[in-house]
């Protein structure tokens, strides 16, 4: 038994609520997000564009207004990438097991624990090949992490996922610098998703852009770039 009482499941790095149950493959009748999502960390917060498509098989758009970044902490978000399907129930998992590791401690979860958990779960899970972006703020300051499906965890300044991605990165290799507040960021994020629109078929239809501080996660949708622009 743990000091605190709890037992020896009492890390947070790895999950508490038991397995998933496995899940057949992927085809081409799965809405995938195809994708571009963009992720800065600045003094001030995080700042997250993700485009609004989700797509059949690569081929054909199934939705254009798909919500590709949710709040799963009081000052975290997480991209969707991969499977609609599979990043929905991996948003569910991570902020299920966020919040039951701030109820039995009463305090959050911090960033850096929340990543390794988030990768245990991408490895341990059938979440069908997601690469999200994980943003968040705790004590040490803003955070952005990108997670691979192998449970891969890598921290950085800013990252990119997503079929658009390399389109958005030479917008970010060109433009970003150490010192950008969070505004100019998240117009820099949204300047970066503008671009992989453009050519990339796997994204478009408008961007959704969140800030994480903090004070909290704030996530809004805007089908005209020009509005944030």
């Amino acid at each position: 038994m743990n000091n605190d009482g709890l037992g020896e499941m009492d890390s947070p790095y790895e999950p508490e609520l038991g397995e998933v149950p496995s899940t057949p493959g992927e085809d081409e009748t799965v809405n995938k997000t195809g994708t571009t999502t963009v992720g800065i960390a600045t003094e001030d917060g995080v700042a997250i564009a993700t485009d609004m498509r989700a797509s059949l098989g690569g081929r054909f758009v199934s939705n254009k207004n798909v919500q590709k970044v949710e709040q799963i902490h009081p000052t975290a978000a997480l991209t969707l990438v991969g499977s609609v399907g599979g990043a929905q129930s991996f948003i569910r998992s991570l902020r299920a097991e966020s919040s039951l590791y701030e109820t039995r401690r009463n305090k959050p979860m911090n960033i850096e624990a929340l990543a390794t958990l988030a990768g245990n779960l991408a490895r341990g899970g059938p979440f069908r090949a997601i690469r999200p972006i994980l943003g968040g703020v705790d004590d040490d300051g803003s955070h952005v992490y990108s997670i691979d499906p192998a449970g891969g965890v890598m921290a950085d300044d800013y990252t990119v996922t997503g079929s658009g991605m390399q389109l958005a990165y030479g917008v970010l290799e060109n433009d970003y610098e150490p010192d950008l507040d969070i505004d100019t960021a998240t117009t820099l994020s949204a300047r970066a998703v503008e671009a992989a629109v453009e050519r990339d078929t796997g994204s478009g239809n408008g961007v959704y852009l969140a800030t994480v501080t903090d004070e909290g996660v704030d996530i809004r949708g805007h089908k005209d770039f020009d509005e944030v622009l």
